[in-house]
């Protein structure tokens, strides 16, 4: 049975249908949803020591602190019980290790599509979560 669900956002389109997804399967379950923002960490470990990562850092944190708002307005009349979570980090091994903490049954992500030589060689998150989830994972395109 699913009681926990993790949803990882990162406020994109596809992101938008999963949360719209995950609300539609958590209600008539009764699951607990966690929403899950991810900063993004590793992108930013070769740039140089003079570069402002304080100030990259804290517009990634305001964008995910919108995005777990929108989610927040979406679960709103929705009657499911919601967390939300903002964490720093590789995103991947973020939304496992939070999956593995929270005991979660389920996690619900949108895909960024990404295609071609882009895929091949920044990989895909959901692809990544897909491959070391212990639990079951939907990614909603």
């Amino acid at each position: 049975m699913i009681k926990k669900i993790l949803l990882p956002v990162d406020g994109s389109e596809n992101s938008q249908r999963a949360v719209k997804t995950c609300m539609e399967m958590a209600k008539p379950l009764g699951a607990k949803v966690t929403a899950l923002f991810v900063v993004d960490s590793t992108a930013y470990v070769s740039l140089p020591e003079t570069f402002m990562w304080e100030n990259v850092q804290g517009l990634l944190e305001k964008e995910g602190k919108e995005a777990l708002e929108g989610v927040k307005k979406a679960f709103k009349d929705s009657g499911v019980k919601l967390k939300t979570e903002l964490k720093e980090g590789g995103p991947a091994k973020e939304i496992v290790e939070t999956a593995e903490e929270e005991k979660t049954d389920l996690i619900i992500m949108g895909t960024a599509g990404r295609k071609g030589l882009d895929r091949f060689f920044l990989g895909s998150v959901s692809e990544k979560v897909l491959r070391s989830a212990s639990c079951s994972v939907m990614v909603v395109k």
